[in-house]
């Protein structure tokens, strides 16, 4: 089933860091192409951080994320939310899937789940054994989707044409953890809904995430908005740019050769005589284009 978006409403975008590290090379560049499009649109380009995973996070980085964006020159619009402060929509959302029938509680723990599962696309596909109920003697630990038989096919605006049978290739996904934490999964959909995003530009390693993400979309009664997915940022070994794959800080004192470095990333060569930010800032919204922008990996 193809997924659409509607295309009338006024372009609102957004970036969405989380703060499990500073802001590096690929996430800047993200920031950028997100921003870029949303402005050369005419569209507003909202700010929110993804602090849903404590055991994850390292303190101070999401006031840090916040300064390196500000002397970078980027300006957002509306106050910067924290999902660590909308539990209740979360809620409400999980509620509503729960007496529609579409979530259930599930009372496997991965161990069990790797012993009896086969790989997919992005880890073990869920072999339905909660489906109907949680084995007898046992509690829900955790909380899924039934996912629909059949493919997801929507299309990206830099990636085209994607697929993924969710049946075959995830199973029912999880929408809230065993240790009491949401998923990525339920969190952004319920934020992108209930701020009125229409256009998600952000990296392709969520690529392979989005159909769940419009699984949920469509459980939830809610737009599906347009996606486009920009290059992966790697190293020179191949791996992703991730505070794991030890990817340095942006240096915030360095702004104009950070951004004139993740505009060239993302396929746009400023002239020499574009030193300041001001300039650099002024001569891309000038020149963005996603037909500029390379699909595939860039080594950083």
């Amino acid at each position: 089933m193809m997924s659409g978006f509607t295309p009338s409403l006024p372009y609102r975008g957004r970036f969405a860091p989380s703060p499990t590290g500073l802001l590096h090379a690929g996430s800047l560049t993200t920031a950028v192409g997100s921003y870029l499009e949303a402005r050369t649109r005419g569209g507003e380009w909202l700010l929110r951080m993804e602090d849903l995973d404590p055991p994850r996070e390292v303190a101070g980085a999401a006031s840090a994320i916040l300064q390196t964006l500000e002397a970078l020159g980027f300006e957002w619009d509306g106050v910067v939310e924290y999902q660590s402060r909308r539990h209740e929509l979360y809620c409400a959302a999980l509620d509503q899937l729960t007496r529609d029938g579409l979530a259930y509680a599930c009372g496997c723990t991965r161990k069990e789940i790797a012993a009896h599962a086969r790989r997919g696309v992005d880890g073990y596909v869920y072999p339905g054994t909660c489906r109907h109920g949680c084995v007898a003697g046992r509690a829900g630990r955790a909380w899924r989707l039934r996912v629909e038989a059949g493919e997801t096919v929507f299309i990206d605006r830099l990636q085209g044409e994607c697929r993924q049978d969710l049946e075959r290739d995830i199973g029912d996904f999880v929408l809230l953890r065993a240790d009491g934490f949401w998923a990525y999964q339920l969190a952004v959909v319920v934020d992108d809904a209930a701020q009125g995003v229409t256009d998600i530009v952000r990296g392709a390693d969520l690529l392979v995430s989005t159909p769940r993400q419009i699984a949920v979309q469509r459980a939830l009664g809610v737009d599906t908005p347009s996606y486009c997915h920009l290059p992966l940022m790697v190293n020179a070994a191949g791996e992703k740019l991730s505070k794991q794959t030890l990817a340095p800080a942006i240096a915030p004192q360095a702004a104009a050769d950070e951004l004139r470095r993740a505009l060239q990333r993302l396929g746009h060569v400023p002239p020499n005589e574009c030193g300041s930010l001001a300039e650099l800032w002024a001569w891309a919204r000038g020149h963005w284009s996603l037909d500029k922008v390379p699909a595939g990996p860039v080594t950083v």
